[in-house]
């Protein structure tokens, strides 16, 4: 089961933070959060899910009984970026639109 919503909640993730790259470079901020979170992240998205898809990864992922934990920590890790990520942009743009008003 681990495994299963493991491999799905990689790849949403790391096109979520894409999308959030995207979102991010439409906005001006006095942070460069894309170069300071945003790639970093991606990169580690990136990596996990080239991991996934390697043959070696998924014989011995399906057999794991010890140290689940460690590969939950990537799924906090990562779902807390993209919800924290997620704020700043809605924050920044709300900023931005009564800086014009």
């Amino acid at each position: 089961m681990v495994d299963r919503v493991y491999k799905a909640a990689i790849p949403e993730f790391r096109r979520a933070l894409e999308e959030l790259r995207q979102e991010l470079s439409n906005v001006r901020t006095s942070t460069d959060w894309i170069h300071l979170r945003v790639e970093p992240v991606l990169e580690h998205a990136t990596r996990l899910e080239r991991l996934l898809s390697s043959r070696k990864f998924s014989n011995e992922f399906s057999r794991l009984t010890k140290g689940v934990a460690l590969f939950h920590s990537d799924l906090v890790y990562l779902r807390t970026n993209v919800v924290e990520l997620r704020k700043l942009v809605q924050a920044e743009k709300m900023r931005l639109e009564r800086g014009s008003s």
